[in-house]
């Protein structure tokens, strides 16, 4: 029995070849792969931001209808120290007219508001200059409250509370600002480009 042995290279036999690489799988230049990829930390600080100044406004619409009662002849006293010389029945629809006014420009913000952190979070354009719009209402709110619906001694709670829900929505707003919070908005979508580049390389 014998055993026979390859030729080595040099002794007249052609040299033994390689074989060729495996083609990888994926290129390089692959086609971009929308990913999901949580928002920085400062966007989810101004959503929770958000969050907050929406409990506290639900909290101050309901305190504000629960004390109506109370309010209306109050309004109804300031109405008549502004223009005196009608009828009782005049002041009390007057007083009636400012408050459901002053209750639905309430309401309103806070909806829009909620609305328009729902477009933030989708990352809609210029959303930021919107809820900067409804913090100015708000401020005008906080300013104009006491002269007109936050009276007696059970209205005095409420400027605080306009107060309050203002400073959380220039909270919110603050954190919208952040370099990350920016890059993240304006980027629109997360893409993975390649098999080397990690989906939240910029988080």
């Amino acid at each position: 029995m014998t055993i026979q042995s390859n030729p080595a290279p040099g002794n007249g036999s052609p040299p033994r070849r390689e074989a060729p690489g495996r083609p990888p799988v994926r290129g390089v230049n692959a086609a971009p792969v929308l990913v999901k990829v949580p928002p920085p930390f400062s966007v989810r600080f101004s959503q929770f931001f958000w969050i907050i100044s929406f409990t506290v406004g639900a909290f101050t619409l309901v305190y504000f209808f629960v004390i109506r009662e109370d309010l209306l002849p109050l309004i109804a006293e300031r109405a008549e120290k502004v223009t005196a010389g009608r009828g009782e029945a005049t002041y009390e629809s007057a007083a009636d007219i400012i408050f459901w006014v002053v209750f639905a420009l309430m309401i309103g913000v806070l909806l829009v508001q909620i609305t328009l952190m729902v477009s933030f979070m989708s990352r809609r354009p210029h959303v930021r200059w919107w809820q900067l719009a409804t913090l100015c209402l708000q401020v005008l709110l906080v300013l104009l409250s006491p002269e007109w619906v936050a009276l007696g001694e059970r209205g005095e709670s409420i400027p605080p509370l306009l107060a309050a829900q203002a400073a959380l929505v220039l909270l919110a707003l603050f954190s919208s600002i952040m370099p990350r919070a920016i890059r993240w908005t304006a980027r629109k979508h997360d893409v993975r480009r390649g098999p080397e580049s990690p989906a939240g390389a910029d988080f």
